[in-house]
């Protein structure tokens, strides 16, 4: 197997190759010094240049990041049609859904371009190009420098780079660390402000399965949407306009209708977002002991409340369906996350990690000078932390995202400050009150206020119950003081006085605004004392510097204690690349998961009692005829199937192409025996889960009659 060597200035450590065929997000401009002679040895076909190319059309320009690298979604029509996950275009199917037109419920499919939907604030940004900009960094720092003294100077050195990389251009830049802040590396971009929606299969396809399935294999979930990107007539980057023309792909991905097989070479790329796999075993209990229990509690609660308002009202149901989603699926991560991390024994095998390094430390003096304090440094800012991360956790879980009036209400703060202004301007006064008026529409669109009542009900009590005084915002202690600890009377006088629970009053007092009324709002109240948050992140601080500088080093130490190992970045929204094969995998002992699931699977699974597994009188018409047209055979149609590609969050609406760079899938779950894989990568039991594109293909052709969408494509068998 190949090796590498990467030359860097004296303090730009050296890194050499050897990886896992499943294992790894590499960054692209790095895959021809890295990655190609395995990926051929595997069944590659393509070049590196025609992966990414700066000179030309390549994959990386048919692959963008949605909304900043919450999803991924990729393009493959030459007018600008995107293919992404149902999951991540379920805000703007809510959005435009209502009880005349239940988006949800029954799909959407526009018949014209006229008929594409538009979606305020939906993005998607493409690379332009990237590169390593380590050697104009890292030789101005050094290890005797302080957090906020390095910080600053790093922050003036990227100013200068991304200036530099976009004089003369309408391009975005910006510099990201790498390896903990050991590397740098510039990203080149280009953001797209007018996405339309332009179709989506019903929930009963779409989300098939919900929470029960969600994380699980064997799978049938038709897990997609579809976006059309639009630009000025120009092809620059433009608000929504009418004027605006579809987008001239740079390039589009090829369809394969002609499946895979056992084995087959499978390429993922995507914006993954945040992985930790060089954490320590103490950062994992914090993560055990500390994030997961809370989240799992509080969230619970929440969407056990949600759900009775949802299930009891057609209305509520369609206000709170995105918010549930969102909130359901870190809940159930956390707790395959949890359960996964300890049966795993990843706390002991990250534990040997750290003593095998404390070995190699102790066999030179220099390495101890260095590196000696670094595993010290991280222990000793996570157990400081303990206590106050609780509470930190709590305030953003039950308080921030558990009373949404809050969250929505610290829109005021700019208005108090203008109001508070010893001459107020009363232009400004005007401007701020239209532009929260207006901002609140979309607010209050989604928004039931017995619903919050009752979920705001638990969070006060929770509160009360589980923080300290020290660490209770100011409106929480006068529900445990004034009320006497009863949150049921808290929050009634709340909802009872508090213009933020009642579009009608709020747009009563944006019309006549007043500071005495609005520093009385108990709604409001809430919200300022929401600083507590803060107050608990800035004790915090203290520990930053040493688990940062701690974090750096290791990861360093490590790097430099494998020579013959490559090492890729943790994910951080970033463009990477990931490859691996199709397969099946055991999950326990004498159970064999194969590597598709099919249409049948859909109809064993079928609950009309359950809305979880309710399935249409339309799908059913066409498993009985097996009228699949060109894609499925001999009357049968697939669904969904597993690789060994390494993905995460954001990497949701990833392709998943062949050795060709055909696209034969889309990427949108992992499994859950293996959900550690963010903190440790599962070599035998890690699957990325993924829609096959002939049912793609299927749905929209043949189930939904928007056939002309598929014409668009380009389709390889």
């Amino acid at each position: 197997m190949r090796k590498f060597f990467l030359l860097l200035t004296a303090l730009v450590f050296t890194f050499q190759a050897r990886v896992h065929a499943d294992e790894g997000m590499w960054l692209l401009s790095l895959i021809g010094q890295v990655n190609m002679d395995e990926m051929t040895e595997m069944g590659l076909q393509l070049t590196a240049e025609q992966i990414y190319s700066i000179n030309q059309a390549s994959l990386k320009d048919a692959v963008g990041a949605l909304d900043r690298g919450s999803c991924t979604a990729e393009l493959v029509s030459p007018d600008g049609l995107l293919l992404t996950n149902h999951h991540c275009g379920y805000g703007e199917i809510q959005n435009h859904s209502s009880l005349e037109h239940d988006f949800l419920k029954d799909g959407f499919w526009a018949m014209t371009r006229d008929e594409e939907l538009p979606n305020e604030g939906k993005t998607i940004t493409f690379l332009v190009r990237m590169e390593e900009v380590s050697d104009r960094i890292v030789p101005e720092l050094n290890e005797d420098m302080g957090m906020q003294e390095r910080s600053s100077k790093v922050r003036s050195l990227t100013e200068t780079i991304t200036t530099e990389a976009t004089e003369g251009n309408e391009y975005e830049a910006t510099v990201r660390s790498m390896f903990n802040g050991n590397r740098y590396f510039l990203f080149i971009t280009q953001t797209y402000r007018d996405v339309r929606l332009v179709g989506a299969p019903p929930e009963s396809i779409g989300k098939f399965g919900h929470d029960t399935d969600n994380w699980m294999w064997p799978r049938h979930t038709g897990d997609f949407s579809m976006f059309r990107v639009y630009t000025a007539p120009d092809g620059s980057p433009a608000d929504y306009s009418p004027e605006n023309i579809p987008m001239k792909s740079k390039h589009h991905l090829p369809i394969s209708t002609k499946g895979y097989e056992m084995g087959d070479f499978a390429m993922v790329m995507g914006y993954p977002g945040g992985t930790s796999r060089y954490m320590t075993s103490w950062e994992v209990q914090e993560s055990l002991e500390i994030d997961h229990p809370i989240r799992i509690q509080v969230r619970g609660i929440k969407l056990e409340l949600m759900m009775e308002d949802m299930q009891a009202s057609e209305k509520v149901r369609i206000q709170y369906a995105s918010k549930h989603s969102r909130s359901s699926n870190y809940w159930k991560n956390s707790i395959g996350m949890s359960k996964a991390l300890k049966k795993l024994k990843v706390t002991e095998k990250k534990q040997q990690e750290e003593a095998d390094f404390t070995q190699w430390i102790d066999q030179d003096t220099e390495r101890q000078a260095l590196y000696g304090n670094a595993l010290g440094d991280i222990q000793t800012a996570v157990e400081g932390r303990k206590e106050m991360m609780i509470a930190f956790s709590y305030l953003v879980e039950a308080y921030y995202q558990g009373i949404e009036t809050v969250g929505f209400g610290r829109n005021l703060r700019e208005l108090e400050m203008a109001l508070a202004d010893p001459e107020p301007d009363q232009e400004m006064i005007d401007a701020i009150t239209t532009a929260l008026k207006e901002g609140a529409e979309g607010f209050y669109k989604d928004y039931n206020a017995p619903t919050d009542k009752k979920v705001m009900t638990a969070m006060v009590a929770l509160l009360m119950d589980e923080l300290g005084d020290e660490y209770l915002p100011s409106s929480i202690l006068e529900a445990k003081t004034k009320y006497k600890g009863d949150a049921v009377k808290y929050v009634d006088n709340y909802f009872k006085k508090s213009f933020l629970t009642d579009q009608a009053r709020y747009d009563a007092f944006m019309d006549n605004p007043s500071l005495k009324v609005l520093k009385k709002d108990p709604g409001y109240q809430a919200v300022v004392a929401f600083q507590k948050l803060f107050e608990v992140r800035g004790k915090m601080a203290q520990f930053e510097e040493p688990y940062s500088r701690g974090s750096r080093l290791y990861l360093k130490g490590r790097v430099e204690m494998y020579p013959n190992k490559d090492f890729y970045s943790d994910a951080n929204s970033t463009m990477r690349m990931n490859y691996g094969v199709v397969g099946d995998y055991y999950p326990r002992d004498a159970v064999l998961y194969t590597h598709y699931t099919t249409l049948e699977g859909v109809m064993e699974k079928e609950d009309p009692n359950n809305f979880e597994f309710v399935v249409s009188e339309r799908l059913k018409e066409f498993y009985e005829s097996k009228d699949y047209g060109p894609y499925g055979e001999n009357g049968t149609l697939n669904v969904c199937f597993t690789t060994n590609n390494d993905i995460t969050g954001g990497n949701s609406g990833s392709p998943v192409m062949n050795a060709n760079g055909e696209l034969i899938g889309i990427a949108f779950d992992g499994n859950w025996e293996a959900m550690s894989g963010d903190v440790a990568f599962e070599t035998e039991l890690q699957k990325c889960i993924n829609v096959d594109i002939r049912y793609v293909l299927f749905v929209i052709d043949k189930y939904a009659g928007a056939g002309h969408l598929v014409n668009e494509m380009t389709l390889v068998d």
